[in-house]
C-alpha cells in the first residue's frame, strides 16, 4: 500500500524554507559556519546545496518524465557543485533565494502534476535505472528531512563539549 499522498509531499516541501528560516535566522556565523570536522557540510553549506538542487535537480526530473519518460536519463547531479559558490551571500539572502525557489517550484509542480495516475509515470536515472514520480517526489520531501537533520546535528556537535556528562544521554553527540 503506497503512503505517498502529493498534498502531503507539497505541504512538508513549502514548510521546509520556514523550518530553516526559524532554526538558522539571526544565528552568530560561528553557528552556520560550524561544520562536523573535514569533508562535511555546515548549516550555511547545505542551504547552498538545497538551493542548488531546486535550481538544477527536481524539478527538472519531474519535467524530463512528463516530456520523456524513460526514454531519456536524467542528467547527472552534481551533489557537491555548491561548494564552488564563493560565500559572498549572507545567510539572510540565501534563505529568502531558497524560500523563492521553492514556493515557485511546488507552484510549478501542482501544475504539472494533476492525477494520481501521474505519480505512476517512470523516467530513468542515471545510477538507478527507472523510477517512478512517486519515488522521485518522495525522495525530494525526505532529502528535505535528511538535510534538517543534518543541520540539526551539526548544531548540535558545536556544543558537544559543553555539555559535560550529559553527553551520555544525548543520542545526537554520540557516534553513530
Amino acid at each position: 500500500m503506497a503512503r505517498f499522498k502529493l498534498n502531503d509531499a507539497l505541504e512538508i516541501l513549502s514548510k521546509t524554507p520556514k523550518v530553516l528560516r526559524m532554526l538558522l535566522g539571526g544565528l552568530p556565523d560561528e553557528w552556520i559556519h560550524a561544520n562536523e570536522g573535514e569533508n562535511t557540510w555546515s548549516p550555511y553549506e547545505v542551504l547552498g546545496h538545497l538551493i542548488h538542487g531546486e535550481k538544477t535537480d527536481w524539478l527538472i526530473r519531474v519535467q524530463t518524465i512528463i516530456d520523456h519518460g524513460d526514454s531519456k536519463t536524467f542528467e547527472a547531479f552534481d551533489r557537491k557543485a555548491h561548494l564552488q559558490n564563493k560565500k559572498e551571500k549572507s545567510l539572510p539572502m540565501l534563505l529568502d533565494e531558497f524560500a523563492a525557489i521553492r514556493s515557485k517550484n511546488v507552484q510549478q509542480l501542482q501544475t504539472l502534476i494533476i492525477e494520481n495516475e501521474d505519480l505512476n509515470r517512470i523516467g530513468k536515472h542515471p545510477d538507478f535505472g527507472i523510477v517512478t514520480m512517486r519515488e522521485l517526489l518522495s525522495t525530494w520531501t525526505v532529502h528535505d528531512f535528511n538535510h534538517i537533520a543534518q543541520i540539526v546535528r551539526v548544531m548540535g556537535k558545536y556544543y558537544a563539549d559543553e555539555v559535560g556528562p550529559w553527553k551520555a544521554y544525548l543520542g545526537i553527540l554520540q557516534p553513530k
